[in-house]
């Protein structure tokens, strides 16, 4: 008897992300097409077993006007709202209809946007929705919500799936600090906003990513995610400016991350490990290096640490010629990197500051290289053990299709949200920037416009500025090999899906 579950089919899609009562904010779109994907896997091999694994972010509560960064006494209210918004209220009804059906598990993986899942109130809340007090139903449902991932078989070959964050810095989860959540729940007891402290992905959406997006709507599908988009965000809305000593601490936050994230995901980790070579960030880092090379002398270094310059500061106090910085009653250093860096905007004009930041963001970027052996890739291979055939993660939003060797395979099964794709053709000077610029920012980023956009890439094709590749990996016993593939659903969503990539275990 096999230790974990054994399926005929495996289906997984990951970073849904259903959340924001507000549609501005709302960055999922085939909300039709996902439906129908739905309804299609619950045909599929109709007398074995098959499972859906909805491998995290599943919900998206970092979108939603709650207090603090955790929805505690909240997070059924929360997590019902989402549920019953009629943006996605199609998407739960299909998933109520997969598992009316006898031999079709559904099972939730946790992210780092939706870890309110954690919570035994809210899995109660999300089982009762979807299968009310039908025991068969209820079964079918199942939850991964510790760190664990999600272990089955299908056939002779092992298959894990994770949301990803586990290796990530920003964005890692503080899984014993959840269930301690739960347990105070569940004992009637609630949690102060004081108690938690966020990871510095959190901070960077609630505290800085949700102000700039009431402006900009699109700044949410910009991938990958980096320390250099600060400095885009800062040219966009020059008032995050004055957050900088904030957004240092977020970096701040990352580097502290970075000791926790060889606790995550491995076995390992039962004392207290230190990770070497975590350095804090830098000046480059935090705005990028062109944006730091464009605003010319009188910087500080960029060597220097942004703690080392924020200490300088403190210990600079009343001494002649350090200034207060506006509004935030820190000192020296965040006021010059203010002046500066406005200096700098309004010196080049807002347009071409935007385009030297975005090349810093994107810069080196591998985004939709399938077989890219990505950070997330290298750090989920590397505390995975060799026993596992199929490797599946998410988070990143950008899909993989990896052959490991030796029969062993990874996947990445991308994102259901919408993604920019920036060429360097578009990229490559103020002139070729501009309709780009007059798009995002002139016409204040409105996303039906956004939606109907093709620019130029390096060839002098034309191609849509919006990705609009729903993505999703299957992994299926076929004559009595185990077929592993990436796929893009398509139109309604109820159709055979376009094979990306596919590798074949022998």
């Amino acid at each position: 008897m096999s230790m974990f579950p054994v399926f005929d089919e495996v289906h997984v899609i990951s970073d849904i992300h259903m959340g924001g009562r507000n549609p501005d904010f709302q960055i999922l779109r085939e909300t039709a097409r996902l439906a129908g994907y739905i309804g299609w896997v619950s045909g599929q091999c109709p007398d074995g077993q098959v499972a859906l694994v909805l491998n995290g972010d599943v919900f998206d509560t970092l979108a939603e006007d709650i207090p603090g960064y955790v929805a505690v006494d909240l997070a059924v209210e929360t997590v019902e709202r989402i549920m019953n918004d009629n943006s996605f209220s199609g998407i739960w009804d299909a998933l109520a209809e997969f598992v009316k059906l006898d031999r079709r598990t559904l099972v939730f993986v946790i992210g780092n946007h939706d870890i309110e899942i954690s919570f035994p109130t809210v899995q109660r809340w999300i089982i009762t929705k979807l299968a009310g007090d039908d025991l068969a139903k209820r079964a079918r449902i199942e939850f991964s919500t510790t760190g664990a991932g999600y272990a089955c078989m299908v056939g002779n070959a092992r298959v894990y799936c994770t949301h990803g964050n586990e290796v990530d810095a920003w964005n890692y989860n503080r899984y014993e600090d959840l269930a301690k959540v739960g347990r105070r729940l569940n004992a009637g007891k609630s949690l102060a906003p004081s108690e938690w402290f966020p990871n510095a992905g959190t901070r960077m959406v609630k505290e800085v990513m949700n102000e700039v997006k009431k402006t900009y709507k699109w700044i949410d599908l910009l991938k990958p995610e980096t320390t250099a988009a600060v400095g885009t965000l800062v040219v966009l809305d020059p008032s995050q400016a004055t957050k900088i000593s904030d957004l240092a601490s977020i970096i701040g936050e990352k580097v502290k991350g970075s000791k926790e994230v060889d606790q995550r995901l491995s076995a390992d980790g039962f004392q207290v490990q230190e990770r070497t070579g975590a350095n804090p960030a830098t000046l480059d880092q935090l705005l990028g290096s062109n944006i730091r090379a464009s605003m010319g002398s009188g910087m500080p270094e960029s060597s220097l640490s942004v703690d080392d310059m924020l200490l300088s500061a403190e210990l600079n106090l009343g001494q002649p010629g350090v200034k207060l910085a506006r509004s935030t009653g820190t000192l020296g250093t965040p006021q010059l990197i203010w002046d500066r860096l406005t200096g700098w905007i309004t010196g080049v004009g807002k347009d071409e500051a935007l385009r030297r930041a975005l090349k810093d963001w994107l810069k080196d970027d591998q985004t939709f290289v399938v077989d890219n052996q990505d950070d997330t890739y290298k750090q989920v291979t590397a505390a995975i053990g060799p026993s596992i055939d199929f490797i599946v993660t998410g988070h990143t939003h950008l899909e993989r299709a990896i052959d490991r060797g030796g029969n062993r395979y990874y996947f990445n099964c991308g994102t259901w949200i919408r993604l920019l794709r920036f060429t360097d053709a578009m990229l490559k000077d103020t002139v070729t920037f501009k309709p780009v610029f007059d798009l995002l920012v002139n016409n204040q980023g409105r996303m039906e416009l956004i939606d109907q956009a093709k620019f130029l890439d390096e060839s002098g094709k034309e191609v849509p500025f919006v990705l609009n590749q729903t993505s999703a990996v299957s992994i299926k016993q076929e004559n009595a090999k185990v077929v592993g593939r990436l796929t893009h659903i398509q139109g309604n969503g109820t159709g055979a899906p376009i094979i990306i990539k596919e590798f074949v275990r022998s």
